[in-house]
């Protein structure tokens, strides 16, 4: 990896990308250290450390800590994202939409500028519902609470999070590409020195010098075995083997390769986590606009429900909530997988290309066999991505850890970017590679 780095910073090309790349995660940086007019900072540091027993550290690690500190990016990239996935919800659900996208690069275009002005919809619904919600609860001060207050609040985090998509793009255009997910890397990353004191005055602090070792050793190596874990899940896929029958086209005998269709084990990705975590947290992020009685029946749904209270020795009947969210991650994970994944479409393209699957017939009886295997291998991936995940809650239930932002959905997130990116570079080297070969 870093004599990967090391040879792109000696080309100029890779180096520039490389570098526009650095100088976008540091704006992002200085703009989720820039607060918005007219907000209570005392009141923020309150409700946000209630916030994070509440199991809602995810939400605050994502915008780097913006969203604690109600920055200019406190949204961050996340009504972007939001809009990506309801996109490509509708061009299964919506024909035009899926003719559109078949279209080429035009129809992806049409699509792409479709994304933009949804994500600035749910930026404006989702700052308007902040600033009314918490505005007289004592977000803003007293001489900010009235129209242009509420206003200044709700055009900076739309248009902080305009700004984010706008880098994101620039990212994938002019830096190493994967713009969007940089920019949800960096805002992650950038919570990690707090989450290593975290773990360093939770288990290390005032100890002896045997005992933080022994500590620091077992922190050290659950860590590594989690980032092991995740790159084996986000790196295994099953391949199908495909051979392709051979025919005469003029005087020319063509086909006859081997070729093999690549079925990612975890193949929805960390989609299941997030709409699953999504869904558990929204009734306990609601839930802060009203003064809930936690000692109600409906009280105690809401403890079940939030991460926090799982693995606690003191109050164990609360971990039936990880129950609802282990089946949350697997219906997600089937449903993501089939929506991105037609067999009965690639079954088709197969037939029509004079390509097969050995010892299947084509046609239905290969959609049916590519659907077996694939439930198969969702249900693996689905069932690691929950071992991923509840880690961490099991850490911070058992020894009161808190939220870490390395850990669970985080974590995935980390090592895909990072690999993805690795690749990213390596291909733009591999392609000035070739340039020098054909200028020889």
């Amino acid at each position: 990896m870093l004599n990967s780095i090391q040879k792109a910073f000696k080309v100029k090309e890779v180096r520039e990308r490389l570098l526009y790349t650095f100088m976008m995660l540091i704006v992002i940086r200085i703009g989720s250290c820039l607060p918005i007019p007219g907000v209570d900072a005392s009141f923020l540091k309150e409700f946000f450390t209630n916030l994070q027993n509440s199991g809602m550290g995810f939400v605050n690690a994502i915008t780097g800590g913006s969203f604690s500190n109600m920055s200019m990016f406190a949204l961050s990239i996340t009504p972007y994202i939001t809009s990506s996935i309801i996109m490509q919800l509708m061009t299964i659900a919506v024909p035009k939409l899926e003719e559109m996208q078949k279209e080429g690069e035009d129809g992806r275009k049409k699509i792409a500028e479709y994304t933009r002005y949804l994500t600035v919809a749910l930026a404006l619904f989702q700052s308007s519902a902040m600033a009314i919600g918490f505005g007289k609860q004592g977000l803003l001060y007293e001489d900010a609470q009235n129209v242009w207050g509420y206003m200044t609040v709700i055009a900076a985090m739309t248009a902080g999070s305009a700004l984010l998509m706008w880098i994101g793009e620039r990212i994938t255009e002019k830096g190493v590409g994967n713009g969007i997910s940089i920019v949800l890397l960096i805002n992650i990353v950038s919570s990690l020195p707090q989450d290593v004191m975290m773990l360093y005055e939770r288990f290390m602090a005032g100890k002896s010098v045997a005992v933080a070792t022994v500590a620091a050793i077992i922190v050290l190596a659950v860590v590594v075995a989690t980032v092991v874990f995740v790159l084996v899940l986000n790196g295994a896929e099953r391949r199908i083997p495909v051979q392709y029958s051979k025919k005469m086209q003029g005087r020319r005998m063509i086909g006859g390769q081997s070729s093999h269709i690549p079925l990612k084990v975890n193949t929805a990705g960390v989609i299941p986590v997030i709409f699953a975590s999504s869904i558990m947290s929204m009734p306990v992020m609601i839930a802060q606009f009203f003064n809930v009685d936690y000692s109600t029946f409906g009280g105690k749904i809401l403890m079940a429900l939030s991460s926090a209270n799982w693995f606690r020795p003191e109050m164990p009947v609360y971990s039936v909530g990880l129950l609802i969210y282990i089946v949350l991650v697997v219906l997600f994970a089937y449903f993501y997988t089939s929506i991105t994944f037609n067999p009965l479409e690639v079954a088709n393209n197969m037939k029509k290309s004079g390509g097969f699957i050995p010892g299947v017939r084509p046609g239905k009886p290969t959609s049916d066999f590519l659907n077996n295997i694939l439930n198969y291998i969702v249900f693996i991936g689905a069932t690691g991505l929950v071992i991923v995940c509840i880690v961490p809650i099991i850490a911070s239930g058992l020894f009161n850890v808190g939220s870490l932002s390395f850990g669970g959905t985080s974590l995935i997130i980390i090592a895909g970017v990072i690999l993805e990116t690795i690749k990213a570079v390596d291909s733009m080297m591999l392609v000035r590679n070739y340039k020098g070969f054909l200028n020889d």
